[in-house]
């Protein structure tokens, strides 16, 4: 069982995403977010897709692939840093990455659609990791990270992303 990475695994930045994992199965956890997403996102119209709770805000469907395109990149820099990569991978900026995406254009169901085959392809990547390469660490965005805390971030963030939409957008 995946263990939870300790604080000097990570910068603080990802404290927040990390505490919204709950101690326990990570891996029921991960299943079980997945089934929550569909649960949440699938009777949702392509109408109600574009919603905003304010001028400004992103829309569902763009929350969605938000989380989608995180989820990537997340599950991309734990593959290199879990395979030895010690090379400082770049950040993003995930505002450039919502306003080139056109999120709205595309329909719930391709939106869900995407975001079940890339936490499919986490998944499988999660079980090519061995048990000593979870501890490495390596460099995101100039800041020193562990595979493990990179699994959690993944977690957590679609977790916020979940909370975020349950509170401001009343699903």
């Amino acid at each position: 069982m995946l263990q939870r990475p300790g604080c000097e695994e990570y910068s603080p930045f990802f404290t927040g995403y990390i505490c919204q994992v709950p101690e326990g199965d990570y891996l029921s956890f991960l299943h079980g977010q997945l089934d929550a997403v569909d649960a949440l996102f699938s009777p949702i119209t392509d109408e109600q897709g574009l919603y905003r709770y304010e001028p400004g805000k992103w829309s569902l469907k763009e929350i969605l692939g938000h989380m989608t395109d995180t989820e990537r990149i997340m599950s991309y820099r734990m593959l290199r840093i879990a395979r030895g990569d010690t090379t400082n991978l770049p950040g993003f900026d995930q505002d450039v990455y919502i306003t080139n995406a056109s999120f709205d254009e595309l329909s719930m169901e391709d939106l869900l659609k995407d975001f079940q085959a890339v936490r499919q392809a986490t998944f499988s990547l999660l079980q090519t990791i061995s048990e000593a390469a979870w501890s490495r660490k390596g460099i995101a965005n100039n800041n020193e990270i562990s595979a493990r805390a990179i699994a959690y971030v993944i977690a957590g963030h679609a977790q916020h992303h979940l909370g975020v939409i349950q509170q401001k957008y009343n699903y």
